[in-house]
This record gives structure tokens, C-alpha cells and sequence, in this order.
């Protein structure tokens, strides 16, 4: 193996680094997690169709399947048709419920699978949405053909609803009209400006403890339609503290990809199981699969130590795959499944692969061989050399 590469720093210059190839950890067969965990899951562009990138999403769905069964068989479930599949940034909502749809069909083959699928106002042209009336219609559409293909629902955060919304009553209407018509409990999802600034100010104010507030009123008002509550943040003690104030068995799952591992352990607090832990929907979880799920196995197995020996050195590569502007952590996924042979190519939908730097990416290989997350050394190194020579290192 070709241990050696010359990577630049945030500099500009090259230094040597050399490659410590570490063997990834292997997950037990068979164990059963005592959290929930979804992974978000990343879409695999068609790099030959003939289409505009930045105008019409074409994925190779024979792979972007085959990362999903990838998924289950490590015993996460799937968190399907997210902002990790870049929705909202080139996926359009046609394609994501062609993706829900085949994601569903696939799951099939997995028996205990979990998928659960977003559900938003994608669709409608913002200019065109005046009321919040026009926002329930928009979420009404989405939620009745994803619950015609049997599908488990993500509410995602409206754009629309932050555009129109004058205050927190408009979003206990909007979220109190589809929670009463939801079939099965769903996920709420809260997603902070840090992952889109158009969403500043959701649940009806910048205050996040009042946001909170309303948040979890409307989660009192239905909690036998309401699974959980997954909040991205990146702020623990926010997280902890609306954790501890929710209904009895509503969960929280943790989007936070800076402090995931300790949120997950838990701190035991509260009368209710649910107050003490958070379980998972992560985007990292899709770069960091199979230490995810071997982390997981030990921590149902009581052997916390080794849960954070495993998870803790992933932490590091999170933060970086997630740092401002964060909206950009597709990128970092995505080019981690190329490093480690899931897809035959660093191209994304919109082409959202030059959204981080040649530098950015050279961290984020070592620090996932810090990690060792590198699944074949000798096959990312060759991969990361053709990336260097694209631009330039080397010529």
C-alpha cells in the first residue's frame, strides 16, 4: 500500500503525511441496539446522465439503494429523502418520493428495517405561498403520498412556514392540523439556521427557549401522534433540557453531529427512560456506519467504555464535516463514501462536490484515518491522489 501523500494545509502549502491504515472496527452479528438509530442517508448522483446539474437531479438509484441496504444490515435504519440526500439543495420533491418509494420497496428485503421518510413544502414555489393555509396544503400533499406507499414520517421544517408565519399560534395551527391527520406517530424535526438560514426564527421567534416552548406545547397537545422529536442545534444543553420536559414516551432523537456521543449515552436524569437519553437521526451516521453501529452494540451490551473508545475518535471528523457553513456537510459525506469504495465517484447532485475546499477535504482524510474510518487504506489513497491531481498536486 502507497503510504505516503502530500496534502495541503489551510496554508496553501504541502506537507507529507503518512497514511496509518488502522483496521476500522467490525460490528458484532446480530446484537440489538437499546437505542433507535437512524441514519440520514446520502443520494449517489448519475455523473453520465446527460441533464443540467445544477437544474435536474439524476441519481443512480442502483447504488443509492445499495448504501441504504448497506445501512440496514449494520442495523441502522434509514432517515429517507433528508437534507443528507440534499433535499431542499438540488433533490427536487418528484425525485424524492421516487426515492421514498424505492427505499420502502427495497426495505422489504430487511426484515426489523426501519425507514422513516421526510415529509416538507419543498414543492411549493416560495413566492407563490401567502398564507400559512397554503403551507398545510403544501404539507397535506407530501404526507398523503408518502402514507399511500405505507411510509412513517419525518415533519421537516418548512421554509414556507418560516416565510409566512407571524407568530408561534401559526405553527401550533400548521403542526396541530397534520398531526390530527397523521396515520402513525411521526418525527418533528427542528433544524437550525446553521443547517439553513432560512429556517431563522422557527417555531415562531430567535429565542430558542421560547421556541422550545412552543415546540413542546404542540407535542403536548398530541403526544400519542408524536414519536419524537429531532432537534439539530448543535447545542447539548439545549438538547438535554427540552429532553427532560417531554411527554412520556416522545423521544428525542439527537441531530447533534458535535455531540452525539455523549447525548446518546445519556445521563440517566429524569422518572421517565426517555428523559435520561437521546436516541439517534444522524447525517454522520451515513460516514461513520460501521463504528455507529459496533458503538451502538457495545452500549446496549452495558460496556459504556467501550461504546465511547469507539465513537469518541469519530467526534473530531464530525465537527470538521460539519463546521460552517454547515449546510455543506453533504459534501464531506459524500466524499467519505467515495474514499471508502461505496460509490465510483466524487460527484453530487447540483454539484454540490465543490462546496468545500481541496485543504477542507485533505482534513477530513486524516482525520477519518485518525478515526480509522478508512475501510481500504490503499483504495482511498488512490482516490484522494486523483482528486489531488485534478487540482493540481502533484502536476
Amino acid at each position: 500500500m502507497a503510504t505516503f501523500l502530500k496534502l495541503p494545509t489551510r496554508s496553501g502549502a504541502l506537507e507529507d503525511y503518512t497514511v496509518r491504515g488502522a483496521t476500522p472496527v467490525q460490528p458484532a452479528k446480530g446484537v440489538k441496539f437499546n437505542r433507535i438509530a437512524y441514519s440520514a442517508a446520502h443520494v449517489v448522483a448519475d455523473p453520465l446522465a446527460a441533464v443540467d446539474p445544477w437544474l435536474t437531479a439524476a441519481l443512480d438509484w442502483d447504488a443509492t439503494i445499495a448504501y441504504r441496504q448497506r445501512l440496514w444490515s449494520l442495523g441502522l435504519g434509514v432517515a429517507e429523502a433528508m437534507d443528507t440526500a440534499q433535499r431542499g439543495m438540488g433533490l427536487d420533491w418528484p425525485t424524492s418520493l421516487e426515492l421514498v418509494r424505492r427505499s420502502l420497496d427495497a426495505a422489504r428485503d430487511y426484515p426489523g428495517a426501519l425507514v422513516a421518510s421526510g415529509c416538507g413544502t419543498d414543492h411549493l414555489a416560495l413566492d407563490e405561498v401567502k398564507t400559512v393555509d397554503d403551507v398545510i396544503r403544501g404539507y397535506e400533499e407530501q404526507m398523503a403520498a408518502i402514507e399511500k406507499l405505507g411510509g412513517k414520517l419525518i415533519i421537516m421544517a418548512s421554509r414556507a412556514l418560516a416565510r409566512v408565519a407571524r407568530n408561534p399560534g401559526d405553527y401550533e395551527r400548521v403542526y396541530g392540523r397534520i398531526l390530527s391527520q397523521a396515520k402513525q406517530p411521526v418525527v418533528l424535526h427542528w433544524l437550525g439556521e446553521m443547517f439553513d438560514p432560512a429556517l431563522a426564527g422557527y417555531w415562531g421567534g430567535r429565542d430558542v427557549d421560547a421556541a422550545m416552548a412552543t415546540a413542546l406545547g404542540v407535542i403536548a397537545a398530541h403526544p400519542d401522534k408524536v414519536d419524537g422529536i429531532k432537534i439539530s442545534l448543535l447545542d447539548k444543553d439545549k438538547e438535554i433540557a427540552m429532553r427532560r420536559r417531554l411527554p412520556a414516551g416522545v423521544r428525542m432523537y439527537t441531530g447533534d453531529d458535535f455531540n452525539y456521543a455523549e447525548l446518546i449515552a445519556g445521563d440517566g436524569f429524569g422518572s421517565e427512560p426517555t428523559h435520561g437519553k437521546s436516541d439517534a437521526l444522524l447525517g454522520i451516521f451515513d460516514a461513520i456506519a460501521p463504528a455507529a453501529s459496533a458503538a451502538l452494540g457495545e452500549l446496549a451490551q452495558g460496556n459504556l467504555e467501550r461504546f465511547h473508545a469507539i465513537l469518541g475518535p469519530t467526534v473530531p471528523l464530525s465537527r470538521h464535516i460539519f463546521a460552517a457553513p454547515t449546510r455543506f456537510y453533504k459534501t464531506g459525506v459524500v466524499f467519505m463514501a467515495w474514499l471508502n469504495g461505496h460509490q465510483k465517484h466524487f460527484t453530487m447532485v447540483g454539484g454540490q462536490q465543490s462546496t468545500r475546499s481541496l485543504p477542507h477535504l485533505a482534513e477530513l482524510f486524516r482525520l477519518a484515518d485518525a478515526a480509522n474510518l478508512l475501510e481500504q487504506p490503499d483504495l482511498a489513497v488512490r482516490r484522494m491522489n486523483t482528486l489531488l491531481a485534478l487540482h493540481g498536486v502533484g502536476a
